[in-house]
């Protein structure tokens, strides 16, 4: 059979769960029940409507949306403080119990999966009859509902579970693309954001079936790369290969809120050298080279996406994780304000594990060059940045690592500022502090 595979999305994830949480702790209100939203402080970033309520959603409140705002809408809305450490423990829970039908799943978000149906067809009636025996154990045993996509694609499957929710099941196959998902705005078509959508508009593109319809060539002229991907996931064309990662699997990441949404590419890669950096680090600490990578993104609506690829070789060079890194971030952004970033390596070997080495592992590598700065004595060391051309130059990878090496120590004996890249050095017209994680 061709595969068939699950999007599988909790309805209003962090209110829901709030709620559950509520009621499970002597609370007699439903917070589902009436207008209510997850937000937070005010007066910080967290400030904003995290999640809603069906009555909320009839005041036209939107996700993303200042708490203020909100309030203004509908003043007598229930404000419900966010718990990330109880949502994690849902997410944990909810995610165990898929893995009791397949370990064939991708984890999307904290509230979203895809899931592998194919392996499993077998057992069941058909794919729908699955999806309503897995949407009512989870409900019965969680007290909260999702909305299930059944398609031969991820993208597919995305789509399907946005149709109406809550506490429904769609399909969306071939045949039903035109008819289902193409009258449907442009605006709703997955990776086209706020700023795309409205220069489809512009060009008079205002309907996925019409972005369906146009020339690909045209497409890409106006928006690049991105404007391929469009086209491709209009007109359902997406990857059909779930990522499933095993549950005892380690890996070594890193991910930071910014304190500005990044808006430029150059704003996202000292972000990602940053994080490069701290991912690296602590795989050479933990003696573990990383044979896979994963980018994430958390765009400014807190929406989310990842696009992870396995590595010509297994390594921990902060070089080679920054070039991967910035090459999935290229694939993956729609041009949308990022407001979270984070590199997640996975697939890990010992250092002293066989490994097959790549031919480009003997190569010169000029593009790894640049100049640091410090704030120490431990001064004057090259490290490189990728930013930076024709300075120090690392002519392999057995160089960089004992580049990487001979950094791990200074800092190591000197501290974490010690070696600062000049990239991350302050300008008159930049803050040194903005959108710099910490290691």
């Amino acid at each position: 059979m061709h595969r068939i595979i699950f999007h599988i999305d909790v309805n209003s994830a962090f209110l829901s769960w709030s709620a559950v949480d509520r009621l499970e702790h002597g609370e007699t209100l439903d917070i589902r029940a009436i207008p209510a939203i997850i937000g937070g402080d005010s007066a910080t970033r967290h400030g904003v409507v995290l999640a809603k309520s069906v009555p909320a959603k009839a005041y036209k409140i939107v996700t993303g949306e200042p708490v203020a705002n909100a309030l203004r809408k509908c003043p007598t809305l229930m404000l419900v403080p966010p718990d990330h450490a109880m949502y994690q423990k849902k997410s944990h829970a909810l995610m165990e119990l898929l893995h009791t039908y397949t370990d064939d799943i991708e984890q999307l978000s904290i509230d979203e999966c895809f899931l592998d149906f194919t392996p499993i067809a077998h057992r069941y009636e058909s794919p729908l009859a699955a999806a309503k025996i897995i949407s009512a154990n989870i409900k019965s045993r969680f007290g909260f509902t999702v909305n299930i996509g059944i398609a031969p694609n991820k993208l597919l499957a995305k789509m399907a579970s946005d149709f109406t929710k809550p506490d429904r099941i769609h399909t969306l196959f071939p045949d039903e693309i035109e008819k289902k998902m193409w009258p449907l705005p442009v605006d709703d078509l997955y990776m086209v954001g706020h700023s795309s959508a409205a220069r489809l508009k512009a060009l008079g593109i205002r309907t996925i079936g019409e972005l369906a319809a146009t020339d690909p060539d045209y497409l890409r002229q106006e928006f690049k790369s991105h404007g391929t991907l469009m086209w491709e996931y209009a007109n359902g064309i997406g990857d059909d290969h779930v990522h499933s990662t095993k549950r005892e699997a380690k890996g070594i990441g890193n991910s930071t809120t910014l304190k500005e949404d990044a808006r430029t590419l150059a704003d996202a890669k000292k972000v990602l050298l940053s994080l490069s950096e701290s991912v690296s680090m602590r795989l050479r600490k933990e003696k573990m080279l990383a044979q896979s990578i994963t980018v994430e993104i958390r765009y400014h609506d807190f929406t989310n996406t990842s696009h992870q690829c396995s590595l010509l070789s297994a390594t921990n060079t902060t070089d080679a994780l920054y070039k991967t890194a910035v090459s999935l971030f290229q694939q993956l952004w729609n041009s949308e304000p990022v407001r979270l970033l984070g590199i997640r390596t996975s697939r890990l070997l010992s250092e002293d594990a066989p490994v097959q080495l790549s031919i480009f592992d003997y190569t010169a590598d000029s593009s790894a060059s640049a100049m640091i700065s410090t704030e120490s004595t431990a001064s004057g060391n090259p490290l490189p940045d990728g930013n930076k051309k024709n300075r120090t130059q690392m002519p392999s990878a057995n160089k960089q690592k004992q580049l990487d090496a001979a950094i791990d120590s200074i800092r190591k004996r000197f501290g974490s500022k010690a070696l600062v890249r000049g990239s991350f050095l302050p300008s008159p017209e930049s803050d040194p502090k903005k959108n710099h994680p910490s290691d």
